[in-house]
């Protein structure tokens, strides 16, 4: 996977890498509850749009409640939404020593193992996962709201919550790693609310100690923090992953300066707000592009920057 970076990097050809498997799936006829609850379903709709587009890798749903429902957290699901998390699984310091890490046996999990080892089977491409972050995760058990304020209040509670998070993350990315994934794109979107410290101590701490497990020649951390408006870039960047994924409120100029020059920077298309969609799936090396947004635009440009939709796109 070092290798398929570095020849991106130094290539002039534009590639398009599009995250958006739920057009595969309505293409085969099925709803998004078929997909995230069946690997065959979902490794199908994958390879259909591999076929159907040039994409230069493939990547699999963005789904942020595999891994809390793994732990144990209720999921809502409906036929063509993604799964959502209700309410919270643990409130207070004893309920998050109690907690179990969960078996990869749990919930969903194998079933996503399942659509990426399917893919990478029959497929020439890279594979890119997915997974969510430690913090994300946390702020699913927790509760969003009642973590940015225990994260001060009761920081080692947090701290033993994310430690059991990441364990369970670095369990599940190394089974998606054996199962031939090539990449793996880590959700970290509560992230984004943080400042630049408080992204180093309860994030980034986190994410890197999964990095340092995982990653090697043969497959790539991706760390996606759509929140991140750019206060914490250094942060994001202190993980050592190969590839940095933002949303559409960074400015990309300043992103890529913060950026070390052999990683991919990738993302800043709003997947709802934008009017050439076709724009926004190409790759800029040495070049200018601009990207018409229906209120900005937005000029990217210097080393190697994919633009990709700053989340999934439904289209």
């Amino acid at each position: 996977m070092k290798e398929w970076i570095a020849s991106i990097l130094g290539s002039e050809k534009r590639i398009a890498i599009p995250v958006m498997t739920h057009s595969g799936i309505e293409l085969l006829g099925h709803t998004v509850y078929d997909a995230v609850t069946n690997g065959e379903i979902h490794a199908r709709a994958v390879k259909l749009l591999a076929e159907k587009y040039p994409s230069a890798a493939s990547s699999v749903i963005m789904d942020l409640t595999v891994e809390a429902e793994a732990f144990g957290a209720e999921i809502h699901y409906s036929k063509n939404e993604v799964p959502s998390v209700i309410g919270r699984l643990v409130s207070n310091l004893e309920e998050v020593e109690k907690l179990q890490i969960p078996s990869l046996e749990n919930g969903r999990v194998q079933e996503y193992i399942k659509a990426n080892r399917l893919i990478a089977e029959d497929t020439s491409k890279p594979v890119v996962a997915g997974c969510i972050g430690p913090y994300s995760l946390a702020g699913r058990l927790y509760d969003m709201s009642e973590i940015m304020m225990a994260m001060y209040i009761e920081p080692d509670c947090i701290k033993l919550l994310l430690s059991k998070c990441t364990e369970f993350i670095k369990n599940y990315c190394v089974a998606l790693k054996s199962a031939g994934a090539n990449g793996i794109l880590m959700a970290e979107p509560a992230a984004g609310l943080l400042s630049n410290e408080a992204c180093l101590e309860f994030s980034s701490t986190y994410v890197r100690e999964i990095v340092s497990e995982v990653q090697d020649e043969s497959l790539s951390i991706f760390l996606h923090n759509c929140g991140n408006s750019g206060q914490c870039t250094k942060a994001m960047v202190a993980t050592g992953a190969y590839g940095y994924h933002f949303g559409n409120g960074i400015d990309m100029l300043l992103a890529l300066d913060q950026c070390p020059k052999d990683v991919l920077v990738m993302g800043n298309i709003d997947p709802v707000s934008i009017k050439w969609l076709l724009l926004g799936f190409c790759m800029v090396r040495r070049r200018i592009c601009y990207c018409v947004q229906p209120t900005i635009r937005t000029l990217c440009c210097l080393q190697a920057v994919i633009l990709l939709p700053k989340c999934l796109l439904r289209i």
